[in-house]
């Protein structure tokens, strides 16, 4: 498998915890996201949205989408399982999740920010705001889950959204007062698949 990300993805950080609590490897191509790398006509071709990360497999097919990425993992290597349980707490994990992926990340992100920043506002304080928004919601959600991760006794693709965000949210200087998401956050980053596949960690880390 061919993993198209970027070291400071907190999308593709995601797909990379994946793919370590599921002892999968994949080779890794990074797109400067900085510099427009998205953008360039060859990887267009493979992902026509120019976000990462894309994930290409064995069979030669083009996979998008961080969550959708990581429920083909999920399918293809089920154990750990990323949403354990019955439907509705399978449902329950895809919301908090979701939370993350779809209500905080994608409005924080750096082309919603540039935008920002050319309608003469304050990009980083309309960060702050969206990642406090989406984690005080979280929090409450999360309130009355059991531990020690999101979910229980093991990871889900709650943890998964949840640890990229977490390294996003200090990066925009947010003060972090939410005890339950920072016991969630500490519990994550004792395994190696969470440790290990941030950014500063990987090959076109700056």
């Amino acid at each position: 498998m061919i993993l198209h990300g970027y070291w400071r993805s907190s999308a593709a950080w995601r797909v990379r915890i994946v793919l370590a609590l599921k002892g999968l490897t994949a080779d890794q191509v990074p797109h400067h996201l900085r510099d427009g790398g998205q953008r360039a006509p060859d990887y267009l071709a493979l992902n026509p949205q120019g976000l990462v990360p894309a994930l290409q497999t064995d069979d030669g097919r083009v996979l998008t989408q961080s969550l959708a990425i990581c429920e083909y993992l999920d399918e293809i290597a089920p154990e750990p399982p990323l949403l354990p349980g019955d439907p509705a707490n399978r449902a329950r994990i895809r919301a908090a999740a979701l939370v993350v992926a779809a209500d905080i990340h994608p409005i924080q992100n750096l082309k919603i920010l540039r935008r920002i920043k050319d309608f003469g506002q304050d990009e980083q304080a309309w960060a702050r705001q969206v990642i406090e928004d989406g984690f005080n919601a979280l929090e409450a959600l999360l309130a009355k889950t059991p531990g020690p991760f999101a979910f229980g006794a093991t990871p889900t693709l709650a943890d998964v959204c949840l640890v990229p965000q977490m390294t996003n949210a200090r990066r925009f200087n947010v003060e972090l007062r939410w005890p339950r998401i920072q016991a969630i956050e500490a519990e994550c980053l004792k395994l190696d698949a969470f440790r290990l596949t941030a950014a500063e960690h990987q090959p076109d880390a700056e």
